[in-house]
């Protein structure tokens, strides 16, 4: 008979795990420069995508990101921040 107890998550899973439990927060660098990006489940408005332009529809899973020397908590990084599809901020290095 099988055991009941679930497996214990290892490799990529794990830092999945500790991401989500830190808020989905982190820290991305790249030729645009140093970011802090968050992960979203989703909100109650739409956002508009800088990479492709398209909606994000409401409730959409998405990622926040910010310029990393930028406190969230004051109002210029507040406004600074951007709504992105996953997919278009993985893949913005690409785009012109």
């Amino acid at each position: 008979m099988p055991s009941r107890r679930p497996r214990r998550r290892q490799g990529p899973h794990r830092e999945l795990d500790l991401d989500r439990a830190l808020g989905g927060r982190r820290s991305e660098s790249g030729p645009d420069g140093d970011w802090t990006v968050q992960q979203v489940r989703g909100g109650a408005k739409e956002y508009r995508c800088p990479g492709c332009n398209q909606m994000i529809p409401a409730g959409a899973a998405h990622v926040v990101a910010w310029a990393a020397d930028g406190l969230l908590g004051s109002q210029a990084a507040l406004e600074l921040r951007r709504h992105w599809h996953s997919a278009c901020w993985t893949a913005r290095g690409r785009r012109r």
